[in-house]
């Protein structure tokens, strides 16, 4: 049986799970730690933008109820979750970060909030992101900015820095974000937490408000590997809602993420994703993980992928180009915000559509518009858009080339560990390489994992590594990710979020 503490919120999604299963506590008990715990510390963390604590407690309930009757559960039963404010969740407010959706309640589910509540996983609340997705640091979104549990004065990562938040503040156990271009794995490199994009169409789509349709991707925030892959697990496999999911069986991620052996694992170090740009500190921490899979038998090769140098310049073409054929649905005439123009009596729907979108975008989203709109204008089409296209199957063709010599390549997942709120946030070009490292993998639509690799010496903020494998082969990530946690978790003498600055009292 699992000993539970005296604070739950410390355990693992996979010790609650056993601890529920034994009757060690109860899901209401264990849902209530983490809403106390979020009225404890969200206040200087901001990592929710609504809790629903109402409706997460009578999930619970319903949970303990099924299980007291001794009805079959999914393993995670009774486990709380949270879940990043894109994804539309009935009943609950899902805004994305933007003024133009403020109070806007969907009707329907998601997808993968539909499996998280048939597995009887409890809803905690809607985390905060960047809005509509755009952005490295959280500090776009309209509800003012998430902090990082390390340092309350520095970023958590985006879009996706409440998911990675209110796990590392152990607000939640479990939570899910979206990957666009390092969305889920920037985060949790920051944070010292662990986050997963799945393959493309491993996932589904739908009920995801989309940013860019061809590189969005929505996956785990967590803990541990073990705990990624349980969540993985839950929400992934085909969804005839969505005509780009991938009709296969979900990889066996968990049998993967529990067996943890590298022994002749090939590891392919990117060279065009180490060395110069990268913070000493980060690349002495991926140094040194590399070198403790070598100790477990893993074998090292290096590979070149010389597109990957185009990847940041086609990014910021396709996804803007289609980010702005997506967000033209928000045009004040159906939902959301809605705003008249001033000294206009009786204004045109035109003038209505131009006023609203003025008042409920944001600059950064303002900024990608244009500039996504401007590349698929007549004229410019087969210049930017279309060479980007190109672009990226050049990056295709260089990780084909790469997997032929190496089964998982590796990097830093994010080139600095965190810096303060507001150093970037004028100016775009510096947040955008926060994503250097990661882009390529959407572009492509391959999976990646990043783990925690230690703590930077230069300013005690964690680091990640970053592990990337072929299309549908996801089981791989959790393979390397679980046998470098183990490594990494023996040497330390306990798991890295073990030694961030707690943010309240135990029990406050």
């Amino acid at each position: 049986m699992t000993a539970v503490p005296t604070d739950p919120t410390r355990l693992t999604a996979a010790e609650m799970a056993d601890a529920l299963a034994t009757g060690a506590i109860s899901s209401a008990e264990l849902t209530q730690a983490h809403l106390d715990r979020t009225a404890a510390v969200d206040d200087a963390v901001h990592a929710y933008l609504h809790v629903d604590a109402d409706g997460a407690i009578a999930a619970a309930r319903a949970v303990d109820a099924r299980r007291a009757a001794r009805e079959p559960l999914h393993p995670l039963a009774g486990v709380p979750v949270a879940v990043k404010d894109v994804m539309a969740t009935k009943g609950l407010p899902t805004t994305c970060g933007s003024r133009i959706l403020e109070g806007w309640v969907p009707p329907y589910d998601a997808t993968l909030v539909t499996r998280l509540r048939e597995a009887g996983m409890p809803i905690l609340g809607k985390t905060n992101m960047d809005e509509f997705a755009m952005g490295s640091s959280t500090e776009h979104s309209a509800y003012g900015p998430t902090h990082n549990p390390w340092d309350l004065d520095r970023i958590p990562g985006g879009s996706g820095g409440g998911s990675s938040s209110v796990v590392a503040s152990y607000q939640a156990p479990l939570a899910i974000g979206t990957d666009t271009g390092g969305s889920i794995r920037q985060p949790a490199a920051v944070t010292g937490t662990v986050g997963v994009k799945p393959t493309y169409g491993g996932v589904s789509r739908y009920g995801l408000v989309a940013l860019a349709s061809s590189l969005d991707q929505a996956g785990p925030c967590t803990r541990t590997v073990l705990d990624a892959a349980l969540l993985h697990d839950v929400i992934g496999g085909h969804d005839p809602m969505d005509s780009t999911s991938i009709d296969a069986p979900v990889p066996p991620v968990v049998e993967a993420a529990r067996r943890a052996d590298v022994s002749g694992l090939r590891i392919g170090i990117v060279r065009e994703l180490t060395g110069e740009g990268f913070q000493p500190g980060v690349q002495q921490r991926f140094d040194e993980a590399v070198a403790l899979l070598v100790e477990r038998g893993a074998r090292v090769v290096e590979v070149s992928c010389p597109s990957f140098a185009y990847a940041l310049a086609a990014y910021y073409l396709i996804l803007p180009s289609e980010a702005s054929s997506n967000l033209a649905k928000f045009d004040a005439m159906r939902y959301g915000l809605r705003v008249g123009p001033p000294e206009v009596a009786h204004p045109s729907a035109e003038q209505v559509m131009a006023a609203t979108r003025d008042a409920g975008f944001g600059p950064e989203v303002k900024r990608r518009i244009i500039l996504g709109t401007y590349a698929l204008s007549s004229g410019y089409y087969d210049a930017y858009y279309g060479t980007a296209q190109k672009v990226r199957r050049l990056i295709a063709d260089d990780f084909a080339r790469a997997f032929e010599t190496a089964d998982v390549l590796a990097s830093p997942t994010a080139p600095t560990t965190a810096f303060r709120l507001g150093d970037k946030l004028d100016d775009p070009m510096a947040m955008y390489l926060n994503d250097i490292a990661t882009i390529p993998a959407n572009l492509a639509g391959v999976p990646g994992i990043s783990v925690p690799s230690g703590l930077a010496p230069e300013d005690g903020l964690p680091t990640g590594i970053q592990f990337l494998a072929p299309a549908t082969e996801d089981e791989r990530l959790y393979a390397a990710g679980a046998a470098l946690e183990a490594a990494l978790t023996d040497r330390w003498g306990g798991p890295l979020l073990a030694s961030a600055p707690d943010l309240a009292p135990q029990g406050a």
